[in-house]
């Protein structure tokens, strides 16, 4: 791996990160966006750091082209299920209020644990959390939410950071929720940014065909 920033929609996103226990790489980034009138407006630039190691855990896919994964939603459910650090940093580009994300977030949430039939009082508990942490955030340009999922337990550290404040972090402990969340940054092609999902899907069959 380099040493040299990458940069996604000219914010600088680090070829590695240390979290918890080892060095994480940067194996897939993208953006937000939406179109409006044919007016592309980008919400939020977002890397995806995991250990290398997770391409031992992909090996079924070995010599399988980046387009072709990029479509296989089997292939991003063995990528989340993987025993390995994952860590999402996510910038803000156009800016917002904390509200707004925490809402998208947990509707978002609610809707696939509804539909996988997981959504009860605990999952509603965990995202009320997730509103509140978000509520009082303002998101300005380049401040910063991260998702850190250990690979030992089924939980999730959520952090923001904006200039000139001290990070904030929120522990979530509920497993389903855990899960949908990482399915919106990570969901093959039910995923929120699908460049971030078809970048992936290429770093990780370049990585496979090595």
């Amino acid at each position: 791996m380099g040493t040299e920033m990458v940069n996604v929609d000219e914010i600088p996103f680090p070829p590695q990160i240390s979290i918890a226990t080892k060095p994480l790489s940067l194996l897939g980034h993208g953006i937000t966006d939406i179109e409006i009138h044919f007016l592309q407006i980008k919400f939020t630039a977002i890397g995806v750091y995991l250990e290398p190691e997770i391409v031992s855990h992909l090996q079924q896919w070995k010599g399988k082209p980046g387009n072709e994964l990029a479509e296989n939603d089997d292939f991003f459910e063995a990528l989340i299920a993987a025993p390995v650090e994952k860590f999402l940093r996510v910038v803000v580009i156009k800016e917002i209020k904390g509200s707004q994300y925490g809402v998208q977030l947990e509707s978002v949430v609610r809707d696939r644990l509804a539909d996988a039939d997981k959504y009860e009082e605990e999952e509603e508990e965990a995202l009320e959390k997730i509103v509140e942490f978000f509520q009082s955030k303002y998101m300005k340009k380049n401040s910063i939410i991260t998702f850190y999922f250990p690979s030992t337990s089924p939980t999730a550290e959520i952090g923001f950071a904006t200039e000139g404040k001290e990070e904030s972090k929120i522990k979530v402990e509920n497993a389903n929720v855990v899960e949908m969340i990482k399915k919106w940054y990570l969901g093959g092609t039910r995923g929120v940014s699908a460049t971030t999902i078809s970048s992936l899907a290429n770093t990780i069959s370049a990585e496979l065909a090595k």
